[in-house]
């Protein structure tokens, strides 16, 4: 018997894995955990197939590994924003979204950008969804300039 969550297509499992992933790493930036973001419930969840769940592990693992370094473009490409400003929302779900853009060649670069916006849209405050498409629009040029260097494997 086919469940309702295997019937949901590929972009809705990936949209779900990367909530999953925002909402952890959320948890890990306000306990300051990143050396051991929370994936047990991961595996709990009934609602979430197994490559959604594989997604949302690699999200997690990957932006606890390399925050900091993401961080640095966050700050590159926002300086007026500082990144301890940011709300927590804003800032892992641009975390999450240059992840993607940076280490994960498979996810063309348009869609990590509308699924971070479409992520701002629900979880974050009315200007979030402009905000992060602003900072992201403007890290896809420094990808596409050479300034910022696409890498295979995580840190």
């Amino acid at each position: 018997m086919v469940t309702p969550m295997e019937r949901v297509n590929f972009t809705d499992q990936r949209r779900l894995a990367r909530t999953a992933a925002l909402q952890s790493l959320f948890a890990a930036d306000v306990r300051s955990t990143w050396s051991s973001p929370n994936f047990e419930w991961l595996d709990e969840e009934e609602e979430l197939p197994e490559s959604s769940v594989e997604f949302a592990r690699r999200l997690l693992t990957g932006v606890a590994k390399s925050h900091s370094g993401l961080d640095n473009v966050i700050t590159r490409y926002a300086p007026a924003w500082p990144v301890s400003q940011l709300s927590l929302i804003d800032r892992n779900i641009l975390r999450i979204a240059l992840f993607e853009l940076i280490y994960t060649p498979e996810t063309p670069r348009k869609t990590a950008i509308n699924e971070a916006v479409e992520l701002a849209k629900i979880f974050g405050s009315d200007s979030s969804a402009r905000f992060v498409n602003g900072v992201l629009g403007s890290a896809m040029s420094g990808l596409e300039s050479g300034e910022i260097a696409p890498i295979e494997s995580v840190p």
